[in-house]
């Protein structure tokens, strides 16, 4: 204890002092640690533009708690504050409408860190407005009703790393994390929190219009249950966004549906392909059903194309049964439609011979697996040649062709 209170850039903070500490003007400069578990009652601490440091021992001897109603934690002056760096102690808000925070950036430019701090029986944790980034780690969230409220335009991200919640209020209907006003996330939120919801509480109510950009809200290797219970097709989980989407990048999770990037089409319609020139390559015509589309759309018939950022590189299976004239050679190839340059390249093809078959039943079939790299709005499309004659070729029922991400 005497080495801590010997150091100058640190503040020790105790019941005792807490109002002339942490309650009077924050010093910037210093880092602020808390000696025990500290009643703030009332007092309220004003983050300036300068930001604040809090320190603790850890998160079971060091924190700061009330119990007081209607009450804030961490507040803003006008103008604004700067960063906030929190390690290894707890926080508490459990009193009617409290809450932990009600904080605004100064400028937009600065970042919340915090490290190893449980939030206790928090009846709300408040609203974070239009800081640059936000990263958690080690944390956790025990009771109560924990609700973030991000607002506004946010130019980093939010990562959330090896955090942990349970025992929420079975009776709260409000997210983890809630899109306030005007929340824009330009970069990417990402976590892999291992949490048990309450009855009613969603994770979180973010929508697709909350990023800016592809694949940005990424849940990957996390454990989402309810009351204990793992149930993907609770749609209470995420209410406002799926994980086909867009904006969705979800991996390696049990208790949520993952993104699967990709698409199926089949052929459901037979349609001769007219061939005019022997040798000469035609779009094989057919009318085709998309289904299972992540992050692919379908621009025109016998066309997918890929509408994200990542992955970008992709395998292609395809299997074809084609009609013809017996002994025919044809040719089929696979071509990418590369957006960028505006123009096509052939990513595989595959020769096969029509065979004779009894009566009006001569076919062949093409068995293709591709590899090839999409970057947003290119596709790819089937084309067909006949190389020994201009007899035209039907595709028939069961041709399909799927894409998906390479593993």
């Amino acid at each position: 204890m005497s080495l801590l209170k010997d150091l100058k850039n640190r503040i020790i903070v105790t019941q005792e002092n807490v109002a002339l500490t942490l309650g009077g003007v924050i010093d910037s400069t210093k880092a602020y640690f808390l000696d025990g578990n500290i009643d703030l009652g009332t007092i309220e601490i004003e983050v300036p533009s300068g930001g604040i440091n809090i320190k603790g021992y850890d998160f079971n001897t060091s924190g700061l708690y009330s119990t007081e109603n209607n009450y804030t934690m961490f507040t803003s002056p006008v103008g604004g504050s700067g960063d906030i760096v929190w390690d290894k102690f707890s926080v508490e808000a459990s009193g009617t409408s409290s809450k932990i925070f009600d904080i605004k950036d100064a400028t937009g430019f600065h970042a919340i860190e915090i490290t190893a701090v449980n939030y206790i029986d928090c009846t709300d944790l408040g609203i974070i407005d239009n800081y640059r980034q936000g990263l958690e780690t080690g944390t956790g969230r025990f009771g109560g009703s924990p609700c973030l409220q991000l607002v506004g335009v946010w130019v980093g991200g939010f990562l959330i790393t090896d955090s942990i919640t349970r025992n929420m209020d079975d009776a709260t209907t409000e997210p983890l994390f809630k899109a306030g006003l005007g929340f824009l996330m330009n970069s990417r939120f990402k976590t892999n929190m291992n949490v048990d919801l309450g009855t009613l509480q969603p994770f979180c109510d973010f929508a697709s219009a909350n990023f800016a950009n592809p694949s940005t809200l990424q849940i990957k290797e996390a454990e989402i249950t309810r009351d204990g219970v793992y149930n993907p097709d609770d749609a209470n989980i995420l209410p406002n966004i799926s994980n086909s989407d867009i904006k969705s990048d979800w991996r390696g999770n049990n208790g949520i549906e993952n993104t699967h990037v990709g698409g199926v089409l089949d052929l459901t319609g037979e349609v001769s392909t007219t061939i005019s020139i022997m040798g000469d390559y035609y779009a094989m015509a057919g009318t085709y059903t998309s289904s299972d589309l992540q992050h692919f759309d379908v621009p025109a018939s016998g066309q997918l194309r890929n509408i994200g950022t990542t992955p970008r590189d992709f395998k292609i299976i395809t299997y074809i049964v084609l009609s013809g004239t017996a002994n025919d050679i044809v040719s089929i190839r696979l071509r990418k439609y590369d957006s960028s340059t505006t123009t096509t390249s052939t990513i595989v093809s595959q020769l096969a011979t029509v065979n004779n078959f009894s009566g009006a039943n001569d076919r062949c079939t093409f068995t293709i697996l591709g590899r090839t790299s999409l970057d947003i709005n290119d596709y790819y499309f089937i084309e067909v040649a006949n190389t020994t004659s201009t007899d035209n070729v039907t595709s028939k029922l069961g041709t399909f062709t799927t894409i998906e991400e390479r593993s």
